[in-house]
């Protein structure tokens, strides 16, 4: 063997290193996420579940998974320290599980954010939380892939979300995956439960897109056209003769009154085959175009009705908070 080849032994101990070397960076940014709820009979608070979170500014933000902290009357953050603090919920977007808290603290450590597109499959990956109310635990693993679908709680789909093998349990909610050069790249947010090594993380340049929303808006805005329907097959023949891109479409169930779905004269039973130039073969596809471009802006709803392609002009407008 040549010196300058590492045993295997040496190898081991530099990727031990790495690992201690990022949870020494990053854990005391690291907080544990209790929230209570109060009960609808005496008032009074009780635990309803607790999460991960992380510090990423000086001056006391927290990000953490929606699910964790919502409806909750009261939040506790438990910083690595063990102080406790009672902390505000700036916001939350329950479509990509993110929340924002404020903590009032000194001398806080906080993460440093990095950039997920830059991942790759294959990727050192750490997760630090609380797993089971356990403090600080940290589990390591690799990327298995970048560019997952999830679905929320709310039913909309979250894009690009990161999948590891990384071993997370309820409690990691909402801590922070890391690289071995200690940077926050995913917000830890889901786990299949009764398989081995299915994880997934919101990508942290979500996060930076949804954070900036609340803060500079107090929640993240969406455009809402006011219909409700399910997947559903478009016959081959149709396909042909309205010149579709898909051979599947969405197909309404329910209309808002007086929503712009209504106003452009959308009825139960059209099919939903477009968007503008934009073809929608899923309600996925249709929750991705109504973004916050799409407020207020004029464009044709292209359903088949009866068989024949119709044209409606609609214009969404912005979903409630």
């Amino acid at each position: 063997m040549t010196p300058d080849l590492k045993t295997d032994q040496e190898l081991l101990d530099a990727y031990s290193q790495a690992v201690i070397d990022v949870v020494e960076r990053v854990g005391p940014a690291v907080v544990r996420v209790d929230a209570s709820r109060r009960s609808r009979r005496s008032q009074s608070l009780r635990q309803a579940g607790s999460g991960s979170g992380f510090v990423f500014t000086p001056d006391g933000l927290v990000l953490t998974n929606s699910h964790v902290v919502a409806g909750a009357a009261q939040v506790i953050v438990t910083t690595a320290d063990g102080r406790r603090h009672e902390a505000d919920i700036i916001g939350d977007d329950p479509d990509t599980d993110l929340a924002v808290l404020r903590i009032s603290a000194d001398q806080l450590s906080v993460v440093e954010l990095g950039r997920s597109s830059t991942l790759r499959a294959g990727q050192l990956v750490v997760a630090v939380g609380h797993p089971l109310g356990l403090e600080h635990t940290v589990t390591t693993g690799v990327v298995s892939a970048t560019g997952r679908s999830l679905r929320a709680r709310t039913g909309r789909m979250m894009e690009n979300i990161i999948q590891t093998d990384a071993a997370l349990n309820p409690g990691n909610s909402g801590g922070p995956l890391v690289t071995s050069a200690a940077k926050v790249v995913g917000v830890n947010t889901a786990v299949i439960m009764g398989s081995q090594g299915l994880s997934f993380s919101v990508p942290i340049d979500t996060a930076i897109r949804v954070v900036t929303a609340i803060l500079q808006e107090g929640h993240v805005r969406r455009a809402f056209v006011g219909v409700s329907g399910r997947n559903t097959r478009v016959p081959r023949h149709i396909v042909r003769a309205a010149m579709l891109k898909a051979e599947t479409g969405v197909l309404v169930e329910s209309v808002v009154n007086g929503s712009p779905a209504s106003r452009a004269g959308l009825a139960i039973g059209d099919v939903i085959v477009g968007f503008g130039a934009a073809p929608v073969g899923n309600i996925d596809d249709l929750h991705r175009i109504l973004n916050r471009e799409a407020i207020d802006v004029r464009t044709q709803l292209v359903v088949l009705r009866h068989e024949s392609r119709v044209e409606l002009p609609i214009t969404p407008v912005e979903a409630a908070a």
